[in-house]
């Protein structure tokens, strides 16, 4: 007899397609038998050790997170209901160009600090693997040899490897280094990541020219992988950073996935379809272009990640000593304030729009929560001298958020053919951004139920066939006889993002039941002690 039988549920199968009303069967972390309308026919009813009812639920697969920074977090929170409490059943790490393999003892010591505002620093993480194999081999075992709680996939990060290979120096790539990029990327498709992230305003990857790039896309293109970039600016000039990571995937015959694609800042204020009319064209072309959104306005990054790319060559250490001395730092000021830093993607940074979301330091924790223009205003300072010291006091480790989005731009990216959910989620802070623990339930529940932007069949395929197929995963993310039993139950009547800014980690409601390879992770809307979560490998060819 086999596993389970999920009765009496509106199949939403991934596709696009009309839902239809179905048992499902589950055996062996598969679904061996959909019987549509099994109640209705009169014939015999498939029956299991376990029968669970669920009528007025919608049974969809498990959603995928194009975009997520759990990079740690899996290993060190075995629970994690952030993303197992709204349905997801598949991150895709190793994003923005940052994480922590392939890495040599320094190379990992740099990049830890570099990004301790997204992950931490990982004082509690055992830092046992150096190469892509060995990190996805550690995934495979989590914390404690028992798995992770959700799947997971790696994109070879293009910062890492720069870092690696040149160094944190502005300066083009000598031929020997270029050489040696080429095969560690190389080696970390072959280990199995699925592509290649850049982050183009993060250091030091921000520092490689176009050619170079290239030269990395055409090895992610022969190994069947595909180019993430967050790319050079979603301000000033961003349709401009579009159209390069679209003519750099046409030059080089990549496929291209547009990570976090938004138009952001006053100056891109009603410039969707601008973009859209971009990708549109490519299309027609020819072009494989998806992309990923998070249903926000408001986006998270680290406070550092602002600054003038050139305050960032040398890696962290010359961060701190360039902020340190008084003469360097107002060069800093004026590029941020006035010019507009390449950082803070070319607009002068407007200090009432930047919040505190977190620090590393608990004495800084003040700070939190409160812009920084208003957190200097308190102290009687400018908000320059507010910013310096945090980033100093806190050794670059606060997190921000940018309160610099537009909704109408949202609605009208998440509506493209070729949109994927991805919640670039940041848990780190004591109040990190929402889209963390509230994406996909926000998605289904303001976006389909309240506002209609989307139907619940276009939305489903948007989270779970989409984005699988964009991976190039032939058994998951869809409700498929033979497919992977990668699940998510919910009540498309109460699905809804328990998170807000001012309670970022409370947990969704209406999604009752989560399977990853048909185990319950979440049971009747609580956490189990399962982890069937295990690294997910780029397949040849």
């Amino acid at each position: 007899m086999e596993d389970l039988v999920i009765r009496d549920a509106d199949v939403v199968d991934g596709t696009g397609g009309p839902s239809y009303r179905a048992d499902v069967v589950v055996d062996d972390g598969r679904i061996v038998s959909i019987v549509q309308e099994a109640a209705a026919a009169g014939c015999q009813r498939p029956r299991a050790t376990r029968e669970l009812d669920a009528e007025g639920l919608v049974l969809s697969p498990g959603f995928i997170d194009m975009h997520a920074h759990s990079d740690l977090a899996l290993l060190r929170d075995p629970d994690h209901s952030a993303k197992a409490a709204q349905g997801v059943t598949l991150e895709v790490l190793g994003q923005d160009g940052l994480s922590y393999a392939p890495v040599d003892d320094r190379t990992l010591e740099e990049v830890r600090r570099a990004i301790a505002g997204w992950n931490g620093y990982g004082d509690d993480v055992d830092f046992d693997w150096r190469s892509v194999g060995e990190y996805l081999d550690r995934l495979d075992r989590g914390a404690d040899g028992r798995g992770i709680a959700v799947n997971a996939a790696y994109l070879v990060p293009q910062g890492t490897v720069r870092a690696l290979a040149v160094g944190w120096e502005d300066r083009p790539a000598r031929p020997a280094e270029l050489d040696r990029m080429r095969r560690l990327v190389a080696e970390g498709l072959e280990q199995g990541a699925v592509g290649l992230s850049s982050g183009l305003t993060y250091t030091p990857g921000m520092y490689a020219e176009d050619a170079e790039l290239a030269e990395l896309c055409e090895v992610v293109a022969r190994h069947g992988g595909y180019y993430c970039p967050h790319h050079r600016s979603y301000g000033a000039g961003a349709l401009e950073a579009y159209a390069e990571m679209v003519e750099l995937a046409r030059k080089t015959g990549c496929p291209l996935h547009l990570a976090h694609a938004t138009m952001n800042f006053g100056v891109n204020e009603g410039r969707a379809p601008e973009l859209l009319a971009l990708l549109d064209d490519a299309l027609a072309a020819g072009a494989d272009i998806t992309l990923d959104t998070y249903p926000y306005t408001s986006g998270c990054t680290t406070l550092a990640a602002l600054l003038p790319s050139w305050a960032g060559e040398g890696g962290p250490e010359a961060v701190l000593r360039r902020l340190a001395d008084d003469a360097t730092a107002e060069r800093i000021r004026h590029d941020l304030e006035v010019t507009g830093a390449d950082g803070c993607h070319g607009v002068p940074v407007d200090w009432d729009t930047v919040e505190i979301s977190g620090v590393r330091d608990p004495r800084l924790a003040d700070h939190v929560g409160r812009t920084v223009h208003r957190s200097a205003r308190l102290r009687g300072e400018t908000p320059w001298t507010t910013a310096r010291r945090l980033l100093l006091e806190d050794r670059l480790a606060p997190t921000v958020l940018q309160h610099v989005g537009h909704e109408e731009n949202v609605r009208a990216i998440m509506r493209h053919r070729v949109h994927t959910g991805g919640s670039d989620g940041i848990l780190q802070g004591d109040r990190p951004h929402p889209r963390a623990y509230g994406t996909f339930p926000r998605y289904l529940g303001r976006y389909v139920r309240e506002l209609g932007v989307l139907s619940l069949e276009e939305c489903v395929a948007h989270l779970t066939g989409r984005p699988a197929a964009r991976l190039r995963l032939p058994d998951r993310g869809l409700v498929r006889e033979g497919y992977t039993a990668d699940l998510v139950l919910f009540d498309p009547g109460t699905v809804a993002a328990g998170s807000t800014y001012d309670t970022p980690r409370a947990l969704p409601t209406g999604i009752p039941h989560v399977l990853v390879d048909g185990r319950f992770v979440i049971e009747d809307g609580r956490r189990t002690d399962v982890l069937a979560g295990r690294a997910v490998r780029r397949r040849p060819g």
